[in-house]
């Protein structure tokens, strides 16, 4: 009786562990950090996707307004790490970056970035009307 108490208590246990790592880590989000862009491409650290999607690479001013997209790489549903974007322009020192999350919704191809600014497809996605983003400084 007690093997079967103990089984029970580790299964509850075990389930409730899981159940509040996914509610954790389930949130959207985008991050990164300030760094070397020399190479041509920038990288987000982590990047918590609600579907599949985009990293979109804005450039941005101190005012954190969305500008000129200038990168993009595919992101899978779920946990992203180290996803890392070709950019399309220089980019020099001091420069600020937005590595922002966008969906893979509205266009006329699934797997194709269809976006440009301002457009609907394959747009950012927000959450209670914010971009999910982060600005980083080029190093």
């Amino acid at each position: 009786m007690n093997f079967k108490r103990a089984a029970l208590s580790f299964a509850a246990t075990a389930f409730l562990a899981t159940s509040a790592y996914a509610a954790h880590h389930g949130e959207l989000a985008v991050m990164g950090k300030d760094q070397d862009v020399s190479g041509g491409t920038v990288t987000a650290s982590k990047i918590m996707a609600g579907d599949n999607g985009w990293l979109v690479v804005h450039r941005t001013d101190e005012a954190n307004k969305p500008g000129p997209v200038i990168g993009y790489a595919p992101l899978k549903k779920g946990a992203n790490t180290d996803v890392t974007a070709i950019l399309t322009q220089p980019v020099k020192t001091g420069e600020k970056l937005m590595l922002m999350l966008h969906g893979e919704k509205g266009g006329n191809k699934t797997g194709i970035f269809e976006y440009t600014l301002g457009a609907k497809e394959d747009g950012p996605v927000k959450v209670d009307g914010k971009l999910v983003m982060t600005v980083i400084t080029a190093q």
